[in-house]
């Protein structure tokens, strides 16, 4: 599933991945959103493509569809992919329901 949304207010497209631990975001993305990504703990990446090295982050607010969260774990990876991978650390706060080709989510807390 595809949705909009921004990162601190920077736009963005979202893909619903259930099997991200966390919001996964490329570098170029943290750039746009003002995340000062290499402050963030260094931390070694288990992917799909093999193991890579990001940075976990704080995101100050993560918006999908007028839903805003505060607060949420990120990581930073280096990869070029302007789409971010909306993972658990977002969807675990949500209620989620699938009517056919459409997904709704519900803020729990």
């Amino acid at each position: 599933y595809l949705a909009e949304g921004a990162i601190n207010g920077a736009s963005t497209r979202f893909l619903v991945d259930t099997g991200a631990t966390t919001v996964a975001l490329s570098t170029s993305v943290a750039v746009s959103a003002g995340i000062a990504y290499t402050r963030g703990e260094r931390i070694p990446l288990s992917t799909a493509n093999g193991m890579a090295v990001g940075w976990r982050v704080k995101l100050d607010a993560v918006t999908v569809r007028g839903l805003t969260l505060r607060n949420v774990e990120g990581v930073v990876m280096p990869v070029s992919s302007p789409v971010v991978l909306l993972g658990m650390s977002f969807l675990n706060r949500m209620e989620m329901k699938r009517d056919g080709n459409t997904m709704v989510l519900t803020q729990r807390y």
